[in-house]
């Protein structure tokens, strides 16, 4: 050990020391009662309060967030559902008209035959 090196009654002391130090410390804050103690104790309670305050309108802000959005979906629902019967209705209505054509056409060929036909008796 060297000159500079604390021994050990120094160390225990420095060590008393600063435990008083501590302990005085705590001594001089004020306490309950002291008007110092009270306005700190208000402040601390208003900045809690003031927290509080502040999540409340988070998450009164984002459960609007949430129900516009949910509103978003349903309306995108709405729109989707309302394309496919639209396409539902115009494919129906596509096969009707074929239907009808097919039906038409076929009439025409039969017309003809029987034309034909006819024409052949009368021979």
């Amino acid at each position: 050990m060297g000159f500079k090196d604390p021994k050990l009654d120094d160390r225990q002391r420095a060590a008393m020391e600063a435990r008083k130090a501590l302990l005085e410390k705590f001594k001089a804050k004020p306490g309950p009662g002291d008007p110092e103690y009270e306005a700190r104790k208000k402040e601390r309670e208003a900045i809690l309060a003031a927290r509080a305050e502040r999540e409340a309108a988070k998450q009164a802000e984002l459960a609007e967030k949430e129900r516009l959005a949910e509103l978003e979906r349903q309306e995108a629902a709405r729109r989707l559902q309302e394309e496919l019967d639209r396409k539902d209705r115009e494919r129906t209505e596509r096969e009707e008209r074929e239907k009808e054509e097919e039906a038409q056409k076929k009439a025409e060929r039969d017309a003809k035959y029987a034309a034909r036909k006819a024409r052949a008796k009368k021979r």
